[in-house]
């Protein structure tokens, strides 16, 4: 039993980490989306309220996209406290590198090798 519970955690870790790095990466595209707009539209001598409308649509995406991150990290911390519930205290997933602590988090004895290859 404990052997499927742990199957099924690291399955679950899998898809955590892949959309924290999406999302990450949305965020990086939006980020640059938005720095590259006033600075085409100054190159090619345009008034900015040609591309307001745009970018203020362009940053609310940027806003929804770190909201979305903002819900990962939650659910990351509560599949932590989840791990616990279901008798995984010592299972960690990860690279190895630090993150602030979790109230009753145990030391990191399994480094998901998925995760260090990212």
């Amino acid at each position: 039993m404990l052997m499927k519970r742990r199957n099924a955690a690291i399955k679950v870790a899998h898809g955590l980490f892949a959309l924290e790095k999406a999302i990450d990466h949305a965020l990086m595209q939006a980020a640059e989306l938005n720095a590259t707009m006033p600075a085409a539209s100054a190159e090619a001598n345009l008034s900015p309220v040609v591309i307001q409308e745009a970018f203020e649509r362009s940053a609310a995406v940027f806003a929804a996209l770190a909201q979305a991150r903002r819900h990962v990290i939650d659910t990351h911390h509560c599949l932590d406290e989840t791990k616990v519930q279901i008798g995984l205290r010592t299972l960690s997933f990860g690279d190895g590198n630090e993150k602030p602590p979790v109230k009753g988090e145990a030391a990191d004895v399994y480094h998901h090798p998925a995760r260090r290859a990212a």
